[in-house]
């Protein structure tokens, strides 16, 4: 019940810290240990967790800009000082780029530029296998080991089916039946 007591009439810890940093009125600051000691003597009983509670609202503190963090002496911050810069490199300031006739610009390549008075010309479509094939006569791809044409040997065409494409399955072996008495 005492410890109730004592902790209802203690003021906030960001409150204590702020007292014990006025009270203590350094030049470069005060340490958390100079800050322990100055709660202590000041409010006398506190809560067992005091440390860990003193180390977490001094890093809210430093985090919210409340205090300032100088070789491990806290301070308040001088409001003359200009805003503190976040970590990395700062974004580049946008240009705004003007809007050509009050539209976006359409999506894809621009086409090519044309003359005006010159005539409209529509390619015709060929009709041979050259079209399909790109052009050439040849087909895509790697040619057959033994090309099919009506001047190659009969001895060079294979015999019986062609074998097909990938790896051949696993043979499986027959398992020899047990024979009863």
């Amino acid at each position: 019940m005492a410890t109730e007591e004592a902790s209802s009439t203690l003021p906030s810890y960001p409150d204590m810290i702020m007292e014990a940093i006025d009270a203590l009125n350094e030049e470069e600051g005060s340490n958390k240990s100079a800050i322990w000691r100055q709660i202590e003597g000041t409010h006398g009983t506190l809560p067992p967790a005091h440390g860990t509670l003193l180390a977490h609202h001094l890093n809210q503190m430093k985090q919210a800009g409340q205090l300032v963090m100088l070789k491990n002496n806290y301070m308040k911050p001088n409001p003359n000082a200009p805003p503190r810069r976040g970590r990395g490199r700062p974004p580049k300031p946008k240009a705004s780029v003007p809007v050509p006739d009050g539209y976006p610009r359409p999506r894809g390549r621009p086409p090519k530029e044309r003359v005006p008075y010159a005539p409209i010309t529509v390619p015709m479509k060929k009709t041979t296998t050259e079209s399909s094939s790109g052009g050439s006569g040849k087909k895509r791809g790697r040619p057959r080991k033994y090309p099919m044409t009506e001047e190659t040997p009969v001895a060079v065409k294979p015999i019986g089916t062609p074998r097909g494409r990938g790896r051949p399955p696993k043979v499986k072996t027959p398992v020899a039946a047990t024979v009863g008495a």
